[in-house]
């Protein structure tokens, strides 16, 4: 079988499998999932040093027909789904890993919904045909209901009714959304939607507004931004920990992948119209999660609103419309899944000694469990941008492209780092060196073996992209460049290169028009 079919499809085969297995045989069970998953991290590793990082187009393409009408199996991948193809891979295994003594009760059923979502997840990044691509937007939906609704909080029925509402209502509109571009297209081939968007036969300005709009929604919802972001604390905090892990780590930048894929290079017009606007919700979202996260009690809400905060940078470096914003979204998307993800994988591992997440319940863990307190502080210092991890570097690239977008939106959005040094190392500074005010607090054991094997392979790559982050760009460069082309209709290249820099645009309604000429596809294997 292709490799992007093992990769995505192995999940459900190892799903699969599980339903075969005596759910008495806990620990079989756990290892036959974990060993799939680790499989497909395997798989993707490889895919990753097979990757040709200077072609610009699509590699690996599988196709065969399916359902007809258009409708076809159609798979791919490229710079921009690479990197998030690979973090998925790799945040299962260790969710998996995590999971292995705070998941109890219906064992069985746990382990398979986590298989099938990231079937689910995988999928959405490779699909090619946006039919299929909805179907593995709305399949991830129904493993995501039954982890946070079985296996959350107190209030895990609100949480999860109101997860799926917002999600479906973003969905149902692109749905139609989708029928309108078959409607006028005869296809659902999303690389020949980029050939009409380019050659300018495609859709007039004004249809492409309310296009634009659903699609827009859709994943506004996902990312999410202000106003839309709302289910999310609400979700984090009532999701099990490895629910919460797949969800900030992966499902948020969901979103952001469907503008890069989808909202942006299929409705150029409608972006000129829209793009202030939303690059405001952007600053808007920077500034409001960072002050929200900043008067949290408990440290799931902090941590959820300061994924509120860090993926409006990311979008208001995707609406930049430059190689360098476009980069550094790509590598901040990577980078705040490993933050985070290590974040909610820690207070998890409190919850599980407490059982509790509010930070005056806590105080003086240095003392107790000093081993857990250099991987939080390690995982504090990555998500607030310390130089030589591996949120810096996302988070300057992302500054440096919207500040040649325009000045005033980067001094804006460098409150980020400011409000995320503050209420990160304020929580920390609470939670590991304040006054103990819970005996219990005196009894918590350090980290297992087991623990620190799920924090260690984040810590690592933590270091390895804040210190070497070339590599990871050049897989991504190519891409990302072919992307504001087919945008802007202009050549993107780095500021740094000897050639003047011509893709730097304005936070304004200056994008050209759909009939802009864009160079062709190139390096697509079928």
């Amino acid at each position: 079988m292709p490799v992007l079919s093992l990769i995505t499809f192995l999940p459900l085969a190892g799903a699969a499998l599980l339903l075969f297995v005596p759910r008495e045989r806990e620990n079989l069970l756990r290892f036959l999932s974990l060993g799939a998953s680790v499989a497909v991290l395997a798989l993707s590793v490889g895919l990753y040093l097979s990757f040709d990082g200077g072609r610009a187009g699509m590699q690996f393409v599988e196709r065969a027909p399916w359902l007809g009408s258009g409708i076809e199996y159609h798979l791919g991948v490229d710079g921009v789904s690479l990197l998030l193809v690979l973090l998925t891979a790799f945040l299962l295994p260790v969710s998996l890993l995590a999971s292995w003594s705070s998941v109890r009760g219906k064992v069985k059923e746990f382990l398979i919904l986590m298989l099938v979502l990231e079937t689910g997840i995988i999928g959405v990044f490779l699909s090619l045909n946006v039919f299929l691509f909805y179907v593995f937007w709305e399949a991830m939906l129904i493993p995501m209901y039954f982890l946070i609704g079985v296996w959350g909080g107190a209030r895990r029925v609100y949480a999860t009714v109101k997860f799926v509402l917002f999600t479906m209502f973003g969905s149902l509109l692109m749905l139609v959304a989708l029928i309108v571009l078959y409607g006028r297209s005869g296809t659902f081939n999303l690389l020949d939607y980029y050939h009409l968007a380019g050659s300018g036969a495609w859709l007039d300005p004004r249809l492409q507004v309310w296009l634009f709009l659903a699609f827009a929604l859709a994943f506004a919802v996902k990312v999410p931004l202000f106003p839309l972001h709302t289910w999310l604390p609400d979700a984090h905090v009532e999701a099990p920990t490895a629910g919460s892990v797949i969800l900030a780590g992966v499902l948020l930048k969901m979103g952001a992948y469907g503008f890069l894929r989808f909202a942006l290079p299929l409705f150029p017009d409608a972006v000129s119209k829209f793009l202030p606007y939303l690059s405001a919700l952007c600053l808007v979202s920077i500034i409001y999660g960072g002050l929200m996260a900043l008067v949290q009690k408990d440290i799931k809400s902090l941590v959820a609103y300061s994924s509120v905060s860090h993926m409006g940078l990311v979008m208001l470096a995707v609406f930049s419309l430059n190689l360098e914003g476009t980069q550094g979204a790509l590598f901040q998307m990577v980078s705040h899944g490993l933050s985070t993800g290590a974040l909610f994988l820690i207070v998890g591992l409190l919850y599980e000694r407490s059982h509790t997440r509010l930070i005056a319940d806590y105080g003086g863990l240095s003392r107790q469990m000093p081993v857990l307190s250099a991987f939080f502080l390690i995982t504090i210092l990555s998500s607030a941008g310390l130089p030589g991890l591996n949120g810096f570097v996302g988070e300057i690239l992302c500054l440096f492209g919207v500040f040649l977008a325009g000045p005033l939106p980067a001094v804006l959005a460098v409150s980020t780092v400011i409000l995320a040094a503050a209420y990160l190392l304020g929580m920390f500074q609470k939670v590991m060196h304040g006054p103990i005010t819970n005996p219990s607090v005196r009894t918590f054991r350090d980290l297992t073996p087991r623990e620190i094997l799920v924090l260690l392979p984040i810590v690592l790559l933590m270091f390895w992209l804040g210190l070497r982050p070339g590599p990871v760009l050049r897989k991504t460069e190519a891409a990302a460049a072919l992307h504001i082309s087919r945008v802007t209709g202009r050549h993107a290249v780095l500021v740094s290169s000897p050639s003047p820099p011509s893709a730097a645009s304005s936070m304004s309604p200056a994008v050209p028009a759909a009939s802009a000429v864009r160079p062709e596809e190139k390096g697509v294997h079928e």
